[in-house]
């Protein structure tokens, strides 16, 4: 007799959908990585892995989860320090015996660009970002990191020193399996254009920002 598929049934179906697309040498100025791409189902459920050394051994491998940011990491903006983070992973992940990035596509905190976009038309009339945000009807911060998770058990990283300021990233990557043994704070030189954004992040989000 057959049974009726649950919604937890195709939750879990989905969850554990991961596929590697491809995987290639990439040469940087940081250092030599093999690039990863992996899609699961979901349209978000994309991203790309840099990896470095041998994530299973016994000193465990260093690992920053970033999500994408157009303005900064490539157009260079200063309105926050997305593009200085990524370079400060990449810097200290090649440096290091072993060692992973992560890049998702969550831009705006997950609210995609063109709402960022808008996000930032009201910042210009005196919003914070958790303001604009939550005035377009979005919450603060929209990211889930189930996915990220799925993709380190996939490449063997399940003990991890996390490269990050968030603990709410460490509280769902543990929660989805990933053994944080460490959280290596990601700071670099704060400018005085994003001094108020990262005010908001440690006032309003809890983000631990020992240098403000």
């Amino acid at each position: 007799m057959s049974r009726k598929t649950s919604s937890n049934d195709r939750v879990s179906r989905r969850s554990n959908h991961l596929r590697e697309i491809a995987h290639a040498e990439l040469p940087t100025r940081y250092g030599r990585f093999v690039i990863h791409g992996f899609k699961g189902r979901g349209p978000q459920e994309e991203a790309i892995a840099l990896v470095r050394g041998d994530l299973k051994s016994k000193i465990a491998p260093l690992v920053r989860v970033h999500s994408q940011c157009f303005t900064g990491d490539v157009l260079t903006s200063l309105r926050c320090d997305c593009r200085a983070q990524l370079e400060l992973s990449l810097q200290r992940i090649g440096r290091a015996p072993a060692g992973v990035l992560l890049y998702l596509p969550q831009e705006g905190r997950g609210i995609g660009l063109m709402n960022k976009l808008r996000a930032y038309q009201l910042q210009d009339k005196g919003m914070d970002t958790v303001e604009a945000n939550e005035s377009l009807g979005f919450a603060a911060d929209a990211r889930e990191y189930d996915f990220s998770a799925r993709i380190l058990k996939k490449l063997g990283a399940t003990r991890i020193r996390l490269l990050s300021n968030n603990p709410e990233k460490v509280r769902q990557l543990e929660k989805a399996g990933i053994r944080v043994i460490q959280r290596v704070p990601c700071q670099p030189r704060i400018s005085r254009i994003s001094r108020a954004y990262l005010q908001t992040k440690k006032t309003k989000m809890g983000h631990l920002l020992d240098s403000l």
